[in-house]
């Protein structure tokens, strides 16, 4: 319990005592007028403190009063009015609703934080050949060495340096299947070792450890807000005078009107203030955000705040990268073809070219020619690596100047090439200006990637794909995966260029979305409306410029968080549904002289319990397939 919750519970405990006493004096023995008002008023004082308080400070700060300034004028003049009992029932029923509605927020943060909390509690720091000592997490520094038991959580972020054995990363991924590791290996806080002793070096702080930035994240997620929690504010803004308003009128027309009891109407006026108190409404939104944030977390998927979860059932066209995103982004050496030397000696110039680069087809090259001959020569001299994006690298190897990239590095480099028509990414290579050979290298689609184009189709939703590949390896995939719109040997200002077409193309309402690698396009993450990041986990890049991030290697997380999206609006819809036609069927009544201010009150506690509970199921909403 939270101290604002655990100080409205005395409030409220030490309110109702003084109430049972008032209403028991006044039973029990014949008590003046003053006396009666003197008793009532102690609990109400008592309970309208804060109410009271709360407001002072909203006009201090110049902020348009909320439902407060409805109970303060209602219970008020239900006093002056002689309506002692009533005045002081409603602020106590008020004060026991703000009380459930702290209690169901605090608990809606709790049980998220609980759900996915992946923090670590102690790490086994190495201190020695075969000594080691338990420390915080927090203590971890880079390159130092820990030990990792079968059970434990990973502390920080490490490679993994002796032993083999698999991790459980659903926690962090949502991906249900233990992953093998080895040496060499990077494993993400928050992870398990499952099966046996693991030693590995740290190359993280815990601050900067990806399970700390992961939980960060999801608690800080409700610092975005959602339209529809913008509007519920902006409506209280406009529905509070409206309301005043109404409750003046019905003060002072029917009696002119009809001649009838002047005191009569004003009672039904003030149980109009408190018919029309919006506290169900306004507690039941952001409990719902919290709560489809909170499940996606849970399947995998980290969604930046409720505005983001509400611009995605706006999204009406995906753009994808293809390596990496649709594809494994893992390639493997097809076919090699020289001109003039051999097989061997033309796949290590291409390896030797890109020993410093990080791009998937580099570390395809530097992994076929391990497997080759363990290692390229390292006798042979390489320096002036120069890599050119979007066209490949130069380099110089023994005092030769090598080139290897793509066509249109060889028509920049005036090479005549032999241009190549079989499926697959073809790797281009010079040596000293005169053409070397080809390396061909093909990638897999990933089998997450059409069970996601089935469903996006199926929503009649347009999907666009983005490459710096050539154009036929871009039309077989797209043809494979059945996309609506290619874009081929594209430069990563191109892409950028197309994106910003594609919004300015776009329909009043509707939003692109753009899923990328989360570490090559930063720049289209960050100008998309809506940007994720594929296989994110780790990547700071991903987590500075997506907006939603898929922890786990499969773009068919998306079809999770548009359905966590989709359902987390339609409870929202429901919640304001709801509210507002009970507020208005009350406020009629109270307008008839049909209910009491009792009544009124305890329909809105009604209301906000129902809306309450109608946000909470978001937080268990299940994982389905298509």
């Amino acid at each position: 319990m939270t101290e604002e919750a655990k100080t409205k519970a005395i409030e409220i405990g030490a309110g109702l005592l003084l109430c049972i006493t008032a209403w028991a004096v006044t039973f029990y023995y014949r008590t003046s007028r003053t006396a009666e008002t003197i008793l009532f008023l102690l609990p109400y004082a008592v309970l309208s403190v804060s109410t009271y308080w709360d407001l002072i400070r909203m006009l201090i700060r110049r902020k348009f009063p909320d439902e407060n300034l409805l109970m303060v004028i209602a219970t008020a003049g239900a006093f002056c009015i002689g309506r002692h009992r009533e005045a002081v029932a409603a602020m106590l029923f008020y004060q026991v609703g703000k009380f459930v509605e702290e209690i169901s927020l605090s608990r809606t943060r709790k049980s998220i934080t609980e759900y996915i909390d992946i923090r670590p509690e102690y790490a086994n720091l190495k201190t020695g050949r075969n000594t080691e000592k338990i420390v915080p997490p927090q203590e971890l520094k880079p390159r130092q060495v820990i030990v990792i038991r079968p059970g434990e959580k990973i502390p920080v972020d490490v490679v993994v340096t002796l032993g083999t054995g698999t991790v459980d990363m659903k926690a962090l991924t949502g991906e249900s299947t233990p992953r093998a590791v080895r040496p060499g290996d990077h494993l993400y806080s928050g992870s398990i070792n499952l099966n046996s002793v693991l030693e590995a070096r740290v190359v993280r702080c815990y601050e900067d450890s990806t399970a700390e930035k992961i939980m960060k994240l999801v608690e800080n997620a409700d610092g975005r807000k959602a339209a529809n929690i913008r509007f519920a504010d902006r409506f209280t803004r406009l529905y509070t005078p409206i309301v005043i308003l109404l409750a003046l009128l019905t003060v002072l027309l029917p009696p002119m009107m009809f001649d009838k009891d002047r005191m009569e109407w004003v009672y039904r006026g003030l149980i109009l203030l408190v018919a029309a108190c919006p506290c169900g409404l306004m507690v039941s939104i952001p409990m719902a955000f919290l709560g489809g944030i909170g499940s996606a977390s849970r399947q995998g998927v980290l969604i930046k705040g409720g505005a983001i979860l509400e611009k995605l059932t706006q999204v009406d066209t995906f753009v994808f990268d293809k390596t990496g995103t649709l594809t494994e982004g893992v390639f493997h050496v097809r076919r090699i073809v020289p001109r003039n030397m051999e097989e061997e000696t033309l796949l290590e110039l291409a390896a030797l070219a890109e020993t410093y680069s990080t791009h998937p087809i580099a570390m395809s090259l530097r992994e076929a020619c391990a497997r080759q001959k363990q290692r390229p020569d390292g006798r042979r001299k390489v320096n002036d690596i120069e890599e050119i994006p979007g066209y490949g690298v130069k380099a110089r190897i023994d005092g030769h100047e090598v080139c290897v990239g793509n066509e249109r590095l060889m028509n920049q480099q005036g090479i005549f090439y032999d241009p190549v028509k079989e499926a697959g990414t073809a790797v281009h290579v010079s040596v000293d200006g005169e053409y070397a050979g080809y390396i061909l290298i093909s990638d897999i689609i990933r089998p997450g990637a059409e069970r996601l184009m089935k469903w996006l189709h199926r929503k009649n939703l347009s999907t666009i794909m983005l490459t710096g590949d050539n154009e036929r390896v871009a039309e077989t995939v797209a043809s494979g995966l059945k996309i609506e719109s290619v874009y081929a040997e594209l430069m990563p200002e191109d892409k950028v260029e197309l994106l910003e077409e594609f919004r300015e193309n776009q329909m009043e309402g509707e939003l692109v979305a753009f899923v990328g690698d989360g570490i090559n396009d930063a720049p289209v993450l960050a100008r998309a409306d809506i940007g994720i990041a594929m296989g994110g986990l780790g990547s700071d890049v991903a987590l500075e410029a997506a907006d939603i991030i898929l922890m786990e290697d499969e773009p068919s997380g998306i079809i999770n968080a548009m359905r966590i999206a989709r359902a987390t609006l339609r409870s929202v819809r429901q919640n304001m549904g709801f509210a507002i036609g009970v507020k208005t069927l009350l406020i009629v009544l109270a307008f008839f002289g049909l209910v009491t201010m009792q009544n009124a009150i305890a329909a809105d506690m009604g209301v906000m319990v129902i809306n309450i509970l109608n946000s909470f199921w978001m937080m268990k909403y299940p994982e389905q397939g298509v």
